[in-house]
């Protein structure tokens, strides 16, 4: 009997044999198992729907969004109206009943007038290249206060504050993303409560604070010693830094930042000249650091959630 080459399938696998081998008499007829891959699909269904089929796409979607940018909520919220927060993230989220209408409202809610859509955006005006980069050197935190809108009066400027003060002890190379989260973390401390920006009034007093060894050349415009040395007092603890009152000196002008300001014409229409220095509450909006060499800041904490900050406020 010559060499015998047993039967293989497709895949080079053995086969039973169909005989005897010793014998040669006839064995059940083995038959290879085959599964045939289905192939796909490439037509819609015939009861395709392509608004629900879209809805169904996009509402997931679109509420994860939502859920993160209401991430101050607690994780077991359920819908409600009973604060401010509650009540928008109930007019965002969509749902499965939505109609079109409905599904526009909301997404044009969250994405234009809560500027979702404008999240960590960059908005340059005018050549890039004229823009001026950070310094070299050290990097710098930023504070960011501003009015509440609907306490602005008619006619009258938006009144918001800016201050910073930069970390000596570190340069782009050695400042990482660990430094960042332990300032992130001291800012959450020191200027939040409750998930809530702590409130500073502004004034028409200059009160200046300088330490420059430690980074600080502060100029507060407050309305009260008390509250503007509550605030530096707050910046000084971020950086662990004592306050000491010989390093801080005051201006307090004598012009009255109550009178009623006159008009004048600008671009053929009659305004309002500005306020001098006016008095106005501030809340505490957010924090980040710019470091030298790279082009995107790095916020610590926004109280807005419009931007993806390092600690939830």
């Amino acid at each position: 009997m010559g060499n015998y080459i047993p039967p293989r399938d497709e895949q080079g696998k053995q086969l039973p044999p169909t005989s005897n081998i010793p014998t040669g008499e006839p064995l059940d007829a083995s038959t290879p198992s085959v599964v045939a891959n289905t192939p796909p699909v490439d037509s819609l269904p015939d009861d395709f729907k392509p608004f629900d089929h879209l809805q169904a796409v996009y509402i997931p979607q679109f509420n994860v969004l939502v859920r993160r940018f209401f991430g101050d909520l607690p994780d077991d919220w359920k819908p409600n109206i009973a604060t401010a927060r509650s009540s928008l993230r109930v007019a965002c989220t969509m749902l499965n009943e939505d109609n079109h209408a409905m599904m526009y409202l909301r997404s044009s809610l969250f994405f234009d007038l809560l500027g979702y859509g404008r999240k960590d955006l960059i908005v340059y005006h005018g050549a890039v290249d004229s823009l001026t980069q950070p310094v070299d050197g050290h990097p710098k935190v930023v504070f960011y206060f501003s009015q509440n809108k609907a306490d602005v009066g008619v006619d009258e400027q938006f009144v918001d504050m800016e201050c910073s003060f930069r970390l000596m002890t570190e340069t782009p190379e050695t400042f990482t993303k660990e430094n960042a989260l332990a300032i992130a973390n001291q800012v959450k401390t020191e200027m939040t409560t409750g998930g809530k920006g702590i409130t500073f009034i502004k004034g028409k007093n200059i009160y200046n604070y300088k330490h420059e060894e430690k980074g600080y050349r502060l100029l507060i415009r407050g309305s009260t010693e008390a509250d503007s040395i509550d605030l530096i007092q707050r910046l000084l603890r971020i950086q662990e830094v004592a306050f000491d009152e010989n390093r801080l000196s005051v201006s307090e002008p004598k012009k009255s930042n109550t009178t009623t300001p006159t008009t004048h014409t600008v671009y053929g229409k009659t305004i309002k000249k500005p306020r001098f220095r006016p008095t106005a509450t501030l809340h505490f909006r957010y924090a980040y650091v710019e470091v030298p060499g790279l082009k995107n800041n790095i916020f610590l904490v926004d109280t807005t959630h419009r931007h993806t900050a390092l600690v939830a406020a």
